[in-house]
């Protein structure tokens, strides 16, 4: 049969529109193998996309709240989170990824997906819509095709992602799109997914399309948000430009704004730093760096945000507080429903609720899981979609094809007992080694069941990575190659401890640190040398202090905060340097790098002793 006769004649024209074979041939194939009993494709227009809206709401995956343009989504209580163990980057033959990579035979995979796909979407309806990953018409555009039968999913990607239907139409016959397909399922009574035993997430590299079934969950179905990052790493590779798991955002200087990435683990304040009440957001989570005329410039490869809402609350995140809060349209999944249409969460302003509706049905407090432990008032995963559109705090460039020049990066990790509050590379190469691909960060007991536990995750991009992670360091470290001015690179720790076991930093204390960040990278703020990089000198900070945040800063807490802390620093180097010895593909540079910063330690060791003040100069 016919695309034409699959998916009817309004829907064929628009396809048609494009001039592109391969869309046409992916579309009938998988028509063909999904067996829907309707296709509807969208191309964009406010029609198409209202369509989306209401339908999601008609059919029960969303239900309407009391304020405007809110909705609700529940996911199954088993499907409430990334699914590590079955999602799979399918491999080619003979390919070598490394063992931290989730991988399976492509051949057995293909086979197997398409087993579990065959006439899944019997009875429902096909959703065809384009999307572009970056600023379109740029050289960060990538166009993306999705196949989904959740309008819940489409819908979340109405918020997440530029409109791609006029990306195709630029492009044409030679546009290079990555491809998605995925569907829930057999769906229970609930609107939620039946088959989860069945549920698999596999990306194939190698024809760049991301295959998801049996499931719902935004982490394992919303194709262009992490699964994407695959595909685009492996792309990236291949052209010599990168797709980080970083933050972007602009931080206001004296009559300037200077642009920085930013890559934290989760839980380490990737998003508190992007979203800092003062500074400009351009992105929260995931990035494309690209070379253009010896410089880089960074875009956010999405346009909203897809955000754990756990802790938010007015105090602490009132930008995001007053987006949740008022009128404009908002997804929120598997948070508290109550009985007057609103919505809470764990954190939420106010006493607990008696009762309601959650992920696990009917709730009361103190109601019990069968294992006898308690369930929440919203699942610690629960999220919220919105748009960057709604923030008051959005940089203006969101939508530059050009993206933004960047000044500097950052890395951040959880760490109680080594690295200073903020302190910068000597060089691109020392930052790309001993900040990013160094970069560990301590489990938490309220999320991983062990406190302190160290986690190797360079760039924090280690569970997304589909390139061995010698060759993932390599190329970071040959970015920086041919710039007129290499951004900065800097590492920071929020989570630094004393003696006593007591937190050395406040919450707003990253105001400060960002805005010495910003003051060096323009060349404005002298530092002290150590063996490990540049630390602030003791009056810039004080200024800041005062500056930024209207308090004092003593000498007291310079000294507890940015003391050379030599063995913990050694012993870090030393288990790096185990990791790596282990690995494939390692740049030599990288065991260059870690033994020259531990023979600086060793050597100011035996000058001044295991801990040294930030007054001491070391040359």
């Amino acid at each position: 049969m016919s695309l034409k006769n699959l998916v009817g004649e309004k829907n064929f024209e628009k396809i048609a529109r494009l001039k592109n074979s391969e869309v046409e041939s992916f579309v009938e194939k998988f028509v063909d193998l999904l067996k829907p009993s309707s296709v509807f494709v969208s191309d964009g227009s406010a029609e198409d996309l209202n369509y989306i809206r209401k339908k999601a709401v008609e059919l029960g995956e969303e239900k309407e709240l009391k304020v405007e343009g809110h909705t609700i989504h529940f996911d199954n209580y088993r499907d409430q989170a990334r699914d590590k163990a079955n999602t799979k980057i399918l491999s080619p033959k003979g390919a070598y990824l490394g063992a931290s990579i989730n991988t399976k035979n492509r051949d057995e995979g293909l086979k197997e997906i398409y087993s579990i796909m065959d006439g899944i979407m019997s009875g429902k309806e096909m959703i065809v819509s384009f999307y572009c990953l970056g600023p379109t018409n740029s050289v960060f555009s990538i166009p993306c095709l999705q196949i989904t039968d959740s309008f819940y999913v489409a819908h979340n990607e109405i918020l997440l992602y530029r409109q791609g239907y006029d990306e195709f139409l630029r492009q044409g016959a030679s546009a290079r799109f990555f491809k998605f397909v995925h569907s829930a399922g057999e769906l229970l009574p609930d609107m939620t997914v039946k088959n989860i035993e069945n549920r698999r997430v596999y990306i194939d590299i190698e024809e760049e399309t991301v295959y998801s079934a049996n499931t719902q969950y935004g982490g394992n179905t919303i194709g262009l948000k992490k699964l994407a990052m695959r595909l685009a790493i492996w792309r990236a590779s291949r052209e010599g430009w990168l797709n980080e798991h970083m933050l972007v955002m602009g931080i206001k200087g004296p009559g300037r704004v200077t642009y920085v990435t930013g890559a934290f683990p989760s839980m380490c304040g990737k998003t508190s730093t992007s979203m800092l009440k003062g500074e400009q957001i351009v992105g929260d989570d995931i990035a494309y760096l690209r070379k253009v005329n010896g410089e880089i410039r960074a875009a956010n490869v999405e346009k909203g945000m897809f955000g754990i809402i756990q802790g938010i609350n007015s105090k602490d995140d009132p930008i995001q507080w007053k987006v949740l809060t008022s009128p404009g349209e908002v997804i929120f999944s598997n948070v508290l429903h109550l009985p007057d249409g609103s919505v809470f969460w764990i954190g939420h302003d106010g006493e607990i609720p008696e009762k309601g509706f959650n992920h696990s049905g009917e709730w009361h407090r103190g109601k019990k899981d069968p294992s006898g432990a308690e369930i929440p008032p919203s699942h610690p995963n629960a999220r919220f979609t919105v748009s960057l559109d709604g923030l008051e705090n959005l940089d203006e460039n969101l939508y530059n094809p050009e993206g933004v020049p960047l000044g500097g990066i950052i890395y951040g990790g959880r760490d109680s007992d080594t690295s200073v509050p903020v302190e910068e590379a000597f060089d691109w190469v020392h930052g790309i080694v001993t900040k990013g691909a160094s970069l560990e960060s301590e489990t938490t007991a309220a999320t991983l069941g062990k406190e302190g536990v160290r986690s190797f995750n360079p760039m924090s991009n280690l569970d997304f990575l589909s390139i061995p992670i010698g060759r993932y360091v390599r190329n970071n470290i040959l970015f920086g190659e041919g710039l007129k001015k290499p951004p900065r690179i800097f590492g920071v720790n929020y989570f630094l401890r004393g003696k006593d076991g007591a937190f050395l930093n406040e919450r707003n204390d990253k105001k400060v640190w960002l805005k010495w960040i910003e003051r060096r990278i323009n060349g404005e703020m002298d530092a002290v040398p150590r063996p490990t990089g540049f630390i602030p000198r003791y009056k810039d900070l004080k200024k800041l202090f005062d500056e930024v945040l209207g308090k004092s800063y003593g000498e007291d807490d310079y000294e507890k905060q940015f003391t050379l802390r030599v063995n913990e620093n050694i012993a870090k180097i030393e288990r790096i340097e185990k990791i790596y010895s282990d690995l494939k593909e390692v740049p030599s540079e990288l065991f260059e790098i870690l033994k020259a910063q531990k023979g600086r330690l060793i050597k100011a060791k035996l000058s001044f002793g295991d801990y040294i003040s930030p007054f001491i100069e070391i040359t």
